[in-house]
């Protein structure tokens, strides 16, 4: 970030536990490479491939992208017969490449795309934050985005944001170097390397979630020739010849669309998406400015805790190139999302790393030691991992009427190491309390995504009908369900010809033959079993299923009713 932060040394006592991986792995760019590949393995792997598909997201993805393979249609994206042309195609590409036909309801094959672009992305935080910072405070800034809440979150997921997130930081790194080449060295030639990167990873994001790049871009260059009262650095980018080089490389597919769909793409896509979000609450997702800065000390932990002390001194570098540069990246893009109506959580993620970058780069110049009051709020590193553990007791009593013992000894690693990082943030200093807050992380990790979720399957509904489903030896089975449980996750496991309808509508669908089956609520099943008896249909009752539905956080309760109809 600084000249200062750069020729920040390593410590001279001796070090010893974590902080001695730290110091191995800085000796080469290798070895840090090694370290935090190893690290995002472990922060990101625990159930990864056992958890069952999310709703609703990550299953509406899976699931075009199912049909894609289903139908051999690349360019026109559909849930079952809808279109789906909120996102561009690119997330559908990359998760059609990696599913294997045979194997088309196993989710963990769509979420591969994301575990790679969540690694990627530490890994390219990493070679960005080496523009700004040294070895150790780049590999500490990787080490904080692998064991970040939000990040370990989307590499689990099917969907757009790990991989967007993997083309921003590429943006940046090669933005970056652009910027301070031209602070340095104003008159040395930058070359084509860079501007290359930064176009074509540019282009993919466009793939990937439409023109949200060009924003970050655009408002980085503006605010840094703002505040240098100078924009010749731009020319450095290439903007004439990399923008037609990212128009080349995204207009295939779009030509291809609009020739398919007319202009209901971009009607769907930028009127119906983008738009809605900045004027409503879309989805009902809104909610007022603040709400990504409060979030922010839940998605960003354990980094977090040390966000709000690191202020003052990145404030007293904002003139320094780095820290402007970093500034530019965070601050304008922050104040869009407080702006913009709709919110969800992973809207920043693309601003994290700014984030691990400064906050890496303040805390290897020594400058947290300078403020003391801030001991109390390292309490942080503590409670998250504590409010966790007491979660899991209690969701596995309210859910398996058990005390989920399986879950209590990572459980209490995880508050065992957080409360060290918290008690002996004074003796052993910021550093290794932060790594300690790490390793506490993964194991927070591993409780709930490798144990909770997967020992609990009240959690997911879907996955519990398909599996009675499956039970019952149909090669192709048909399934209806009452509109008040029609979520995708139901349709990517028991078929894209899934129908939702009525009780009465139930009925006749099991008359039409053998191998068919209906989910009932409690308040449709009189007027199933009434339309069922009025048209002499023969049925049974499989199973009576209660589940909790998280995606509206609502409790289900549904009968499962089979045809005993013949063919």
């Amino acid at each position: 970030m600084s000249t200062t932060f750069r020729d920040a040394g390593t410590p001279t006592r001796s070090s010893r536990g974590l902080a001695a991986a730290l110091d191995w792995a800085t000796t080469s760019h290798l070895r840090a490479l090694a370290l935090l590949l190893g690290v995002t393995l472990l922060a990101f792997l625990p159930g990864f491939f056992q958890i069952p598909p999310v709703d609703r997201d990550e299953a509406r993805f899976a699931q075009a992208t199912k049909q894609m393979l289903e139908t051999g249609e690349y360019v026109d994206i559909h849930f079952q017969d809808e279109v789906r042309y909120k996102k561009p195609v690119g997330i559908y590409w990359l998760q059609a490449a990696a599913v294997k036909p045979a194997a088309r309801t196993t989710i963990w094959l769509y979420r591969m795309p994301s575990l790679i672009g969540a690694i990627g992305a530490v890994l390219l935080t990493y070679w960005t934050a080496l523009a700004f910072v040294t070895r150790r405070s780049a590999l500490l800034a990787g080490l904080m985005m692998a064991t970040s809440v939000l990040l370990g979150v989307e590499a689990r997921l099917a969907k757009t944001d790990a991989v967007l997130l993997l083309t921003c930081v590429a943006v940046m790194g090669a933005m970056a170097r652009l910027y301070l080449g031209a602070r340095r060295q104003p008159e040395e030639d930058a070359g084509w390397g860079l501007p290359a990167l930064l176009w074509s990873a540019a282009a993919v994001s466009v793939l990937i979630k439409g023109p949200l790049i060009l924003m970050f871009i655009a408002l980085i260059a503006l605010v840094l020739s703002i505040a240098d009262r100078s924009g010749r650095w731009i020319w450095r980018l290439k903007p004439i010849a990399g923008f037609a080089w990212l128009l080349l490389l995204v207009l295939p597919w779009f030509l291809a669309i609009v020739a398919k769909s007319g202009d209901a793409f971009f009607v769907q896509a930028v009127g119906h998406d983008m738009l809605d979000k900045v004027t409503s609450g879309q989805e009902a997702h809104g909610a007022p400015p603040g709400f990504y800065t409060l979030l922010f000390f839940i998605t960003f932990w354990p980094g977090c805790v040390l966000a709000a002390p690191a202020v003052p001194a990145i404030w007293q570098a904002r003139r320094e190139p780095g820290a402007r540069f970093l500034l530019a990246w965070l601050l304008p893009s922050w104040i869009v999302f407080e702006i913009v109506i709709t919110k969800l959580p992973h809207y920043v993620l693309p601003l994290y790393p700014a984030i691990a970058i400064l906050i890496a780069g303040i805390l290897e110049a020594g400058a947290l030691a300078k403020y003391r009051w801030m001991v109390r709020g390292t309490v942080g590193w503590f409670v998250f991992p504590s409010v966790i553990a007491v979660t899991t007791v209690v969701a596995f009593f309210i859910f398996n009427r058990e005390l989920g013992l399986l879950a209590w000894p990572t459980a209490a690693v995880a508050v065992i190491l957080s409360l060290f990082a918290w008690w002996l943030y004074e003796a052993d200093g910021p550093e290794r309390a932060l790594l300690r807050a790490m390793a506490s992380s993964v194991f927070v990790a591993i409780t709930v995504y490798a144990i909770v979720f997967p020992s609990i399957p009240a959690l997911f509904p879907s996955e519990m009908i398909a599996k009675e489903i499956r039970g019952t030896g149909c090669g192709d089975p048909r399934v209806a369900s009452n509109f008040s449980y029609q979520e995708p996750s139901l349709v990517f496991l028991v078929g894209t010809h899934t129908r939702f309808t009525d009780g009465g509508g139930a009925a006749d669908f099991l008359r039409a033959g053998a191998c068919r089956f209906a989910l009932i609520d409690p308040r449709n099943e009189r007027s199933f079993v009434a339309h069922a008896n009025a048209i002499g249909l023969r049925y049974t009752l499989m199973q009576r299923i209660e589940g909790y539905n998280i995606s509206i956080g609502k409790t289900v309760a549904m009968a499962l009713f089979r045809s005993a109809e013949k063919e």
